[in-house]
């Protein structure tokens, strides 16, 4: 395991024990170089663990060298999540990162910061400098550059803010919290969890503050391999909000302004269809997710048996 440097460059946060949790599935080149950048962070995880579906998820990648801790056998961003809380026990937080995350150097020492100064906070999400998920994406080399150029002018920004979720690329997380009151991702959230992110953050601001802090800057890449087909995310985009909303974890206006915001994004994208986006898959996905409301049938876990390949 990676262990603390005797002198960090911040003195008062050398009593927090960080884990770093990365979930991924058929990235291994991007794992590799995102799990190589995690080394030069000036204040490094106790911790990094990698949960993937199979051994073939991580190929070439020089586990042992990188001293990561690997959990392989399930797939479903939740649910490979929830293998590392269980296996994370001492540790004082717990950073989700994408495989496709970029953070800045000091990411993780500002994050240390938040946590020893606000005992209230429970989750504390980062600030996206550029985000690869609302266009083409970007490449690696792209995201170094723009960290490079971001990191001189920042320290006039407001620090922390309350925010109502926490972004699912990059949020770290309180782990005695978590233990205490035995919360985890939702595994009825199956495959690449749409909004698993606000259904955690919700269930935790029960116990404590949820902000957004913009001094934990990274890039997040946005790398479209490795995403769900998108008639599959289509129907995710319906089922997956009107869940949350029943269950609680998300109010009705908001999920109704989601759901709404994806199917005129989705329908508008058809007449100018991006290269980088299904947007026929996500109608047809979006479409059969109505037609489930309609019969009392829509649930999250039916998008298992959403067959991509059928029009």
């Amino acid at each position: 395991m990676m262990q603390h440097p005797e002198s960090s460059g911040c003195d008062r946060t050398h009593r927090l024990r960080i884990a770093v949790a990365i979930a991924t599935a058929g990235r291994p080149g991007l794992l590799g170089r995102t799990l190589s950048w995690l080394r030069a962070q000036s204040y490094p995880a106790v911790a990094i663990f990698v949960c993937a579906p199979s051994v073939a998820d991580v190929e070439g990648i020089p586990i042992d060298q990188l001293e990561i801790e690997l959990l392989v056998g399930v797939r479903g961003s939740c649910v490979q999540r929830n293998a590392i809380i269980e296996r994370v026990t001492d540790f004082d937080v717990i950073a989700f990162f994408d495989d496709d995350f970029v953070p800045r150097s000091d990411y993780l020492e500002r994050m240390a910061e938040i946590f020893l100064a606000h005992p209230e906070v429970v989750v504390a999400t980062g600030h996206v400098v550029a985000d690869g998920a609302n266009g083409p994406g970007y490449e690696f080399d792209q995201a170094q550059a723009i960290l490079q150029m971001d990191a001189a002018r920042v320290e006039s920004e407001p620090f922390i803010r309350d925010v109502y979720n926490g972004y699912g690329c990059n949020m770290a997380v309180r782990t005695a919290v978590l233990q205490r009151h035995a919360i985890f991702f939702d595994e009825l959230l199956p495959l690449y969890g749409w909004l698993e992110d606000v259904d955690l953050s919700r269930r935790l601001a029960r116990h404590g503050r949820i902000v957004g802090v913009t001094q934990m800057r990274g890039v997040h890449l946005g790398t479209k391999k490795g995403k769900q087909p998108g008639k599959r995310l289509g129907y995710s985009q319906i089922a997956n909000p009107v869940y949350l909303a029943r269950k609680g974890t998300l109010s009705w206006p908001r999920a109704l302004r989601q759901l709404l915001r994806n199917v005129a994004a989705n329908l508008l994208g058809t007449l100018r269809p991006e290269p980088y986006i299904d947007r026929r898959g996500r109608v047809a996905g979006n479409a059969i997710a109505f037609r489930h409301l309609l019969v009392g049938k829509l649930d999250p876990r039916r998008v298992l048996s959403v067959d991509p390949s059928r029009s």
